[in-house]
This record gives C-alpha cells, structure tokens and sequence, in this order.
C-alpha cells in the first residue's frame, strides 16, 4: 500500500455515530472502542453514537475524535498500511495525539487519558472565563494579528488559528471579541463569525488547561517518534519526546499554524507524497484545497473509502 503524509483531524469533526461503521464493519476497530470503554471506565461510544447532541462536549468530542483515529488506522495496518513508513505525521490541534499515537511515541490507554484530561481542563477552563472564538472570513495573518490587537484592550484576545489562506480565527474572552467583530471592517475585514465552540481555546483563557496537560504529561513520558511529527506550535518536524511533549503543552494556548505546516510538508517535507485523512469527517481535505489545491488527499471517512485506496 501506498505510504502518504498523515494528516489527523481536530475538535470540530466530531458527529454523532463517529466510528460506528468501521466498528460494525471490523472487529479490531470495534475492540479499539471496547479497550477505549474500559481505559476511560464509562461507554465512550454511548456518549457518541447515542448520547445526542453530549458528542459536542470537549470532553467527550475529544477521545471521541482520537479513539475514532485510532480505530481507522488498526484496520488500515491490517490491511497492509505500516504507519512506521509514512514520511511525515501531523493534526490539527487534537489531531496532534493521533499522530503521536500513529508515530509510536505514546500507546493508545496513554492517549486516550491525556486527550480526555485535556478535554476536561479546557471544558473547565470554559466554563471558568466566559471566552469565545471567532472566524475572520477572508483575513489575512497581519489582518488578523491588528483585530486581536484591538481586542486585547478588552480582555485576553490572541490569533488562535491560521489554518488556511482565509481561513483565521481569533480566540479569548467575550468582551474582546465583541470589539473584535466591531471593528472589523475597519481593518478591512468583511465578514465574522462567532464559532460554536466551548471557549477561548489557542489562547491564554486555556491557561489552567495548559498547566494541568503539562503535569500530566510529565507523568506520561513519551517514546521517540519512529516517524517525524509536524507541530502546530512551530510548522516543524520532531521526533524528540521532550520537544513533542513540551509542544502539546504549549499548542493549548498557543495559535495552530496548520498552513504553516502544511506548507512545509508540500514544499521541502514530501512534496510528491500524496495525503491521507483518516477520520472522522474531511476538514482537512477541505483546508488542504485552499492551502494547495493540487495536493492528493486521500479521504478516509467511512469503510467504503477504503476501495480507493492505491495498491
């Protein structure tokens, strides 16, 4: 099988049933869910495939989206994919312990842990500073650095996200970005959009969060990467598990330079590789198009997705 860039997907793929078909459909990748069920001890996949609208919780979304990584990767292995060939890992966000976990610097209980600790301190952190986020349609990075600039006079207002050309959104504390949508025109920015999210994540309202991931993973000791994994934090590769480590601690309030990487990748990484998103949903395919639309994103949503992948 054809070795491609992995690219894993961040809060905001979730829906509810993620991973159900490729449990009904495979046995390793249901025992993945059962081994999540266990490590956690409550039914992770109720709270996803039948808990409702309970799918959008940090806390839950979280191991959701990585047990659902998971999962799609065990039942690609079994096919014949080897993840230790890949020549590059990367996710947004989340996504960044997915390709950990397909890099072989933590095992899946590990995992699955952190990102449900992580879940719940930015849950906690949410609910403790009313914070938000806010997409700036069409802005540019300097656009978007002057709006954070204005909203900072407000309250904690940061650049959370460069995800893709167009495609910024700014993180922090409600009154900040009231101001922020509120004079966005004036920095010539046409369009905001306040996100449904928990709150002010990839800023300093996460801080808490951040300070609980960091003991965490202190306690947690990474493996060297067998693969090289991009971060968010610095659109460069590591294989290191003192640098992975301390770059997942700081991602939590840092901005997710996902273009950045991406472009990294495309231009000195692997140029001639192709990409494979494994799911849940295709947010990085689309991103991908708008970051460099003459990439191959492999999409690998759903069971019958695997028919068109290359020998």
């Amino acid at each position: 099988m054809m070795q491609a860039v992995l690219i894993l997907p961040g809060q905001g793929a979730q829906f509810e049933g993620m991973g159900r078909d490729w449990a009904e459909a495979f046995p390793v990748a249901r025992a993945t869910w059962e081994e999540a069920d266990r490590v956690l001890g409550f039914s992770l996949s109720a709270a996803c495939w039948q808990g409702g609208d309970q799918v959008n919780r940090t806390d839950i979304a979280q191991p959701g989206i990585f047990t659902t990584g998971v999962a799609i990767l065990r039942v690609l292995e079994e096919k014949g994919f080897d993840r230790t060939q890949v020549p590059f890992a990367a996710g947004l966000s989340l996504g960044e312990y997915t390709a950990l976990w397909a890099a072989g610097a933590m095992d899946f209980a590990a995992g699955l842990r952190l990102v449900r600790l992580r879940g719940e301190a930015m849950q906690a952190a949410a609910e403790s500073i009313p914070s938000g986020m806010t997409s700036l349609m069409g802005a540019t990075e300097e656009q978007a650095q002057s709006l954070a600039e204005a909203g900072a006079a407000h309250g904690i207002c940061q650049v959370a996200n460069l995800n893709a050309p167009g495609q910024v959104i700014v993180s922090g504390e409600l009154a900040a970005l009231d101001e922020v949508e509120r004079v966005a025109k004036d920095h010539g920015v046409r369009r905001t959009r306040r996100l449904v999210v928990a709150g002010g994540f990839h800023s300093e309202c996460m801080r808490p969060a951040a300070e609980a991931l960091r003991k965490a993973l202190e306690a947690t000791p990474l493996k060297p990467a067998v693969i090289p994994v991009v971060s968010n934090v610095t659109a460069q590769p590591s294989r290191d598990p003192a640098q992975l480590a301390d770059q997942l601690a700081t991602q939590v309030c840092a901005p997710v330079l996902w273009e950045r990487s991406m472009r990294w990748i495309r231009e000195t990484g692997a140029p001639s590789s192709p990409l494979l998103e494994p799911g849940p949903g295709s947010v990085l395919a689309g991103l991908m198009g708008k970051i460099d639309p003459e990439a191959s994103v492999i999409r690998m949503e759903k069971p019958a997705d695997m028919e068109a992948l290359p020998a």
